[in-house]
């Protein structure tokens, strides 16, 4: 389609930032705080390009679920525009007003209808242009309904019925999912608490007496028993994440 916005699975510069600035801190940091030492970063640059690559992950996930969630409620005002007799072309062009309403010009789903819009002017059909969306998202429930729409518009029949029959299944499933995860971020933000207590804690310390921690750097015993900590907390830290993964997989 000539009108193909681009991979929306891949994030572009502006997406990099804040993983960037997030693992330049974090280096910075556990530089800081492990060894106070500047050319200790070196010691990080690995374990960061490791960060930055979850960071990234991560916000590529959240951009996903995002659209899925804007692409549930479009599928709810385009079934709802069917039962009154619109055409499932004119219905998809519809509901962006219900989208720009609920989450505005600048999201991506009003983004991606107005493609469809543009897309529908030089002919292109709503399944070709489903499709793109299904493919470039890689949102498996888009993918689903493009499916759906394929094959309801070759087989014939009842094409409206079948599609709000697909958006309540569909709206459904995410919904599910959305109280899953709901309870699954009260999870990860307790486990966010406890990575923060250890420095907390130390940095309490450290404050409350000055000098406490003072024999810990710039000698090879600090050296060591600050590395151990380290191996310590990133071990910690992996399994967790680990853990949240694996939940976060089930859903």
């Amino acid at each position: 389609a000539c009108f193909m916005k681009g991979n929306l699975k891949r994030p572009d510069f502006r997406e990099l930032m804040n993983p960037l600035l997030r693992t330049t801190a974090g280096i910075l940091f556990f530089s800081w705080f492990f060894y106070r030492s500047v050319f200790a970063v070196i010691l990080f640059i690995f374990p960061g390009i490791l960060y930055f690559r979850k960071c990234v992950r991560e916000q590529r996930e959240k951009k996903r679920w995002e659209l899925t969630v804007q692409f549930k409620e479009c599928l709810l005002a385009v079934a709802n525009s069917l039962r009154t007799g619109y055409a499932v072309e004119n219905a998809f062009l519809e509901s962006r007003e219900d989208i720009r309403l609920l989450f505005g010009e600048r999201s991506a789903m009003y983004g991606e209808l107005e493609l469809i819009r543009r897309g529908m002017i030089v002919n292109i059909t709503l399944e070709e242009l489903i499709g793109d969306l299904a493919e470039r998202s890689g949102c498996e429930e888009i993918q689903q309904f493009s499916t759906i729409l394929s094959v309801a518009k070759r087989g014939g029949g009842n094409v409206s019925q079948i599609i709000r029959n697909t958006a309540e299944l569909i709206s459904d499933k995410v919904e599910t999912t959305q109280e899953m995860m709901t309870l699954l971020q009260g999870r990860r933000l307790e486990q966010r608490v406890m990575e923060v207590m250890p420095f907390a804690i130390s940095f309490y310390i450290g404050v409350t007496y000055p000098g406490y921690f003072a024999s810990l750097y710039h000698n090879i015993t600090g050296y060591i028993i600050m590395t151990a900590c380290l191996a310590i907390y990133l071990c910690a830290y992996i399994v967790g994440e680990k853990i949240m993964e694996r939940i976060g997989e089930s859903l």
